[in-house]
């Protein structure tokens, strides 16, 4: 097989440095979403139901656009390209028209097209470091974009912050949406769409020939393996994913439990009714066809990704925790105002925007440093599972300190999960995967960054009001303790490692 060329600095910085605005549009979400919600009156137990745009579009975008991607090619455009683009200019009318809301669901309306639109154009950013590097490079084209997705995260979360120093309104005077989201927003807009352009014009796809010299395998047999394999499963798995779903409605309606559980139960029995379909279409003779290939590849899942994927689960889980729910728990615990239409809420919400430009900040830093001396030291599983222990002191902390300044060293834990989480599991994954359906596999992968947050969405608020319906930094409890399982789970991936390795000797 040919081996692809080497990439120097300047090829992995246009490679990846779409993801910088991309996630400058993504950190503004992350701060800003649950106190546009709570200025347009919002009530705090309704944040997580109000989320479910972001891990639900996810869920449904993520996996189509891998298996697009893997098929597409638009002659100069390339592969990945042209969803970059279409994102990155839906995203821009978002984060342009999203501040102009003057209601509560005119924003939730904004949320899904927003979220879509970024998922768009981030879900074949993996994708594409693993198309353009050669394995041994895989490491250093994540951490690359580890490095730009902190940087544009800092932009993001602290640009508001910035508008205030100088004089930018950071209260509505009619209760609205401050001049210093609405600002920050439309600079983020601009900011995504050069940042996407930048890297669709200054790098070039490798062609389907080029691809098929360099993985010698055709996708074709891939895809038909695929199919063959889901034509011989039976329906029984189905069965129990469409029970599962109706069990959670039945729970629900017996016990009296919030109604957007209702989501997560409709979902199980879509998955269950979605699998039957690509069963029978691939007994069909059908070839070829979307559906069965994701819940193929899906059911398929190498054995290293699937004990990958339930580290992202919880670790995921923590990390959409903490964008619901941090400023509700600074505004409170830390400004002592929660009330939204607070001047000191306000101030609250620009602080939770430094707070996480340091995160962001520390984990560009050590995605370039810290992380490859870890990973040549300790191995790149031991070296995630530090990181998710860092993360996990960090929200732990927040339990310990009431000064607002102090709070910044609980980002710094954060901000080195954060780095991890972002780089790591994309390391240890790309090379073990078909680089012919890495499109496909990374959309799949990403379902268990989405699947948490779907859980954490319609689950957390029940759990909140029930037991803690005045007390929003025992969410943090929470996200400190599913960190910790992550961490541990790491514990199996680094067997598999281990055990490959002792193979491929």
């Amino acid at each position: 097989m040919a081996e692809k060329p080497r990439q120097g600095f300047w090829g992995l910085w246009n490679i990846s440095f779409g993801f910088f605005g991309i996630q400058i549009g993504f950190a503004l979400q992350n701060a800003n979403m649950s106190r546009i919600f709570q200025s347009l009156g919002a009530e705090l137990d309704n944040l997580s139901v109000l989320w479910i745009a972001a891990p639900l579009t996810g869920l449904l975008v993520q996996p189509v656009v891998g298996y697009l991607s893997d098929k597409t090619w638009l002659g100069k455009l390339g592969r990945r390209r042209p969803y970059f683009l279409a994102g990155a200019i839906l995203a821009t009318i978002a984060l342009l028209v999203m501040p102009q809301s003057t209601v509560l669901w005119f924003a939730v309306v904004m949320l899904w097209i927003l979220d879509a639109s970024i998922n768009i154009s981030m879900e074949p950013f993996r994708a594409f470091v693993g198309d353009m590097l050669r394995k041994d490079q895989h490491s250093a084209g994540y951490a690359v974009q580890t490095a730009f997705i902190g940087a544009g995260a800092v932009v993001g979360s602290i640009f508001p912050w910035v508008l205030e120093q100088f004089n930018v309104a950071n209260v509505s005077p009619d209760g609205g949406i401050p001049d210093t989201v609405r600002y920050a927003f439309w600079f983020g807009g601009i900011m995504f769409l050069i940042s996407v352009l930048w890297t669709v014009f200054m790098t070039e796809e490798y062609s389907p020939e080029q691809m098929a010299a360099f993985d010698g395998v055709a996708s074709e047999e891939e895809s038909a393996h695929t199919l063959r394999a889901l034509a011989a499963k039976t329906f029984t798995s189905s069965f129990v994913w469409i029970a599962a779903g109706i069990a959670v409605l039945l729970t629900v309606t017996k016990f009296g439990l919030e109604k957007e559980v209702y989501l997560l139960g409709a979902l199980l029995v879509g998955y269950g009714i979605a699998s039957i379909a690509g069963i029978i279409l691939a007994r069909g003779g059908s070839s070829n066809n979307m559906l069965s290939t994701i819940v193929g590849d899906f059911s398929g899942m190498p054995e290293l990704m699937k004990r990958l994927a339930l580290v992202q689960f919880f670790s995921w889980s923590a990390l959409f925790i903490m964008w619901i729910n941090t400023t509700p728990v600074v505004a409170q615990y830390i400004f002592e105002s929660p009330d939204p239409q607070s001047a000191g809420y306000q101030e609250a919400g620009n602080w939770v925007g430094v707070l996480f430009t340091v995160y962001n900040g520390v984990a560009a830093l050590v995605a370039l440093s810290l992380l490859p001396w870890l990973a040549s030291k300790f191995g790149k599983a031991k070296t995630h599972m530090i990181c998710l222990l860092c993360g996990a002191a960090g929200y732990a902390s927040f339990f310990l300190l009431r000064d607002k300044n102090l709070l910044l060293i609980s980002e710094i834990g954060i901000g080195i999960a954060w780095a991890s989480i972002l780089a790591m599991p994309y390391a240890i994954l790309a090379s073990s995967l078909p680089q012919r359906k890495l499109g496909i596999y990374m959309g799949l992968f990403n379902i268990f960054i989405v699947v948490p947050q779907l859980l954490v969405a319609t689950i957390m608020g029940s759990i909140m009001k029930a037991f803690f319906p005045t007390e929003p930094i025992w969410t943090m409890a929470f996200a400190a303790a599913v960190l910790v399982i992550a961490a541990l789970a790491m514990l199996r991936v680094d067997a598999a490692l281990q055990q490959e390795d002792v193979v491929n000797a």
